[in-house]
């Protein structure tokens, strides 16, 4: 079967240190900037001319304040703090820009859902039909303490309130207005057609809706779906709705995972093809072996690993702070994000993790181990990765920021594509339309059960 190109999405958040904790101390790391538009606009420019097909816009809305009790750690050592609002980044870079696509995180437990759904259709019609929307549910008990709730929403009660948010949005999205009811006939003196455009009545156990979508059709109508929840319910929602699925972990662990989504996904009656699974990749580029090593042992002398400890007590929802460094980490409660808690428990195949042996894994202020050579190296590890673990692309994170990008556009890139495992060119339209072939969402996805079909309602 001829396998599509690979996706490649550079990962950002609009803060200092998102992932690679420490390296923004580095004397080349420009992300102390990032509340400048000028340094945004300088990636996506970047980023484009070099071929990669999204900047994906991680975000979260509350402090890592786990490790040690609060959030002390977090603002020492930047982690995620401060951070800006990832949506309000986007209109600027695609003024820059023809053909990168943009995806950006919004949070279903603390939004709502005609709100989202007409900043995403803003964006959509701006930027040409180039957003994606990155689906998250939370896990932060601070974020909840700052919406004004006493603690987080328990786990999988947060899935199942997602669910009834996009039953809403897609409502909005793909029913509320025909696609000829914007006539604009300044002859006539009409700009909308009233017939063309119906109100949305969705009444579910956690969202109301009722009234028509404030935004004509866009592009894709509903944007292009991205999603990363890797415990099992994380994964019956990502197979049900996420159309770009974000995943971590070893070839040996991503295998077990990519099996479990398709066979998911099949089961809502989705195909191979209307599921494009992602893996995280850290790369390290030099032109010569020696020399990616040399850049590498640079960047890790500015790594955090205290600041990758706050961020990792964070996603499993305990305080690594209060542990002995020797003591196991092991699987207990917790209303976090499950698949973290997994990774060094019941999915480390046999490895017995401490707080000790998680810090001194973190060259780089992270759980993700570089891929370090030339570019013929690295990208043998990448086709390597295809093939053991049938992903069909990789979210690049950053390291030194912007010339990890850079390196990646000037070797890694060039290498890929002279093996036919890239597209040839950055191309133009809709986002959905380049990486599936359709702009708007196929039949079997369960938001097209909310259009609004005519013939049906007059039967």
């Amino acid at each position: 079967m001829a396998r599509r190109p690979l996706i490649l999405n550079a990962v950002l958040m609009d803060c200092a240190g998102d992932i690679a904790h420490g390296l923004w101390s580095h004397p080349r790391d420009q992300s102390h900037r990032h509340n400048e538009l000028d340094y945004w606009t300088g990636i996506a420019r970047t980023l484009e001319a070099g071929g990669f097909d999204t900047l994906f816009l991680a975000d979260v809305i509350g402090a890592n304040d786990v490790y040690g009790g609060g959030p002390a750690a977090a603002l020492r050592h930047a982690v995620q703090v401060p951070i800006g609002d990832p949506m309000l980044l986007v209109s600027a870079m695609a003024a820059a820009t023809r053909s990168l696509g943009f995806g950006v995180t919004m949070n279903t437990s603390y939004s709502h859902p005609a709100l989202l759904a007409r900043s995403f259709s803003t964006l959509d019609h701006l930027t040409q039909g180039r957003v994606a929307w990155n689906i998250v549910t939370g896990f932060a008990d601070s974020a909840a303490r700052a919406m004004g709730d006493a603690a987080q929403i328990p786990h999988d009660e947060r899935y199942d309130r997602a669910e009834d948010f996009l039953a809403a949005a897609y409502g909005l999205w793909e029913g509320s207005w025909d696609d000829d009811a914007l006539v604009i006939d300044k002859a006539a003196r009409v700009f909308t057609r009233p017939e063309g455009v119906r109100a949305i009545e969705h009444k579910g156990p956690w969202h109301r809706v009722s009234g028509i979508h404030l935004q004509s059709p866009s592009p894709q109508r509903t944007p292009l779906l991205f999603q990363a929840g890797a415990s099992a319910r994380g994964q019956e929602f990502a197979a049900r709705h996420a159309e770009c699925v974000f995943i971590s972990g070893s070839p040996a662990q991503a295998r077990e995972i990519v099996r479990d989504l398709r066979a998911r996904a099949a089961r809502h009656g989705r195909g191979r093809d209307d599921l494009r699974i992602l893996v995280g990749v850290l790369p390290v580029l030099g032109r010569t072996e020696a020399e990616a090593r040399d850049r590498f042992e640079e960047y890790a002398r500015h790594a955090s690993p205290e600041g990758g400890l706050t961020h990792f007590s964070q996603q499993t929802g305990i305080d690594l702070a209060a542990l002995d460094p020797d003591e196991p980490i092991v699987e207990r409660p917790t209303e976090a994000a499950q698949s973290f808690l997994e990774a060094v428990t019941k999915r480390a195949q046999g490895r017995v993790w401490t707080v000790r042996q998680v810090r001194e894994s973190m060259r780089l202020g992270c759980r993700n181990q570089a891929v370090v050579g030339t570019a013929v190296q690295v990208a043998d590890a990448l086709q390597a990765f295809v093939e053991e673990a049938d992903v069909d692309g990789f979210n690049i994170l950053r390291t030194v920021v912007p010339e990890c990008f850079e390196d990646v556009s000037a070797l890694l890139i060039p290498e890929l594509r002279s093996r036919g495992l890239v597209r040839p060119a950055p191309a133009e339209g809709p986002l959905r339309q380049r990486l599936f072939g359709h702009a708007r969402l196929p039949a079997n996805h369960p938001g097209a059960a909310f259009r609004h079909h005519p013939a049906l309602q007059e039967a």
